[in-house]
Parts: C-alpha cells; sequence; structure tokens
C-alpha cells in the first residue's frame, strides 16, 4: 500500500464522498468504496491472535468481521490491525482513517 500523501488520502475521501450531504452519508460513501475494494477474506492479528476478516459492515462506524473458528467480532476499522502486506484495497481503509480523524478535503 506504501504510504500516502494527506493529499493523496484528501483526494480519495473527496472521490467516496462525491455529493454526499452530512457525516452519515459520507460514511455510507467510504464504506461503499472500502466494501468494493477491500480484498477479502485476509488473515491479521488481534490481541497476538490470528483472526480472519471476512468482510466489513456498516454501523454506526465502519467494521471488520473477523472470525477465529467459530467465534465472530466486530472490530472498528479504524482500530484495526492491517498485516504486513496488507490486502488490496487497503489504501482506502488508510482514507477512512483519514476521514474519521478529521481529514477532509478542503481543510
Amino acid at each position: 500500500m506504501g504510504s500516502l500523501t494527506r493529499a493523496e488520502l484528501d483526494a480519495m475521501v473527496a472521490e467516496a464522498t462525491v455529493d454526499a450531504y452530512g457525516d452519515d452519508e459520507q460514511l455510507g460513501g467510504l464504506y461503499t468504496m472500502i466494501e468494493g475494494h477491500l480484498a477479502v477474506p485476509f488473515k491479521t492479528q488481534v490481541l497476538g491472535v490470528e483472526v480472519t476478516v471476512r468482510k466489513v459492515d456498516l454501523r454506526d462506524d465502519i467494521v471488520a468481521i473477523c472470525h477465529r473458528g467459530r467465534e465472530r467480532q466486530a472490530i472498528s476499522i479504524v482500530e484495526l490491525p492491517l498485516p504486513d502486506p496488507p490486502p488490496e484495497g487497503a489504501e482506502w481503509i488508510a482514507a477512512y482513517r483519514h476521514w474519521a480523524m478529521g481529514g477532509t478535503p478542503g481543510e
């Protein structure tokens, strides 16, 4: 994925949130980009335990649905540790994190 610049992240957020009014619509636009571009399933470590991220979901936040055996846990995409190398489409997670932390185009 490499490290994206602030300008690149701003451009991605702008692409995902075009014609979106308010945080809820912007969140929906970013979810659509993550859901459409993130290659799942992928494995990662959460608190030292290997889990498989099988999908993302839109709740009050964008969450990764992590599985380990028969157990499932939703974890905010903002807090989800990514594997090295990250899965294809992880740049959209970076864009969402940027947006969630207050980075918006035109700042």
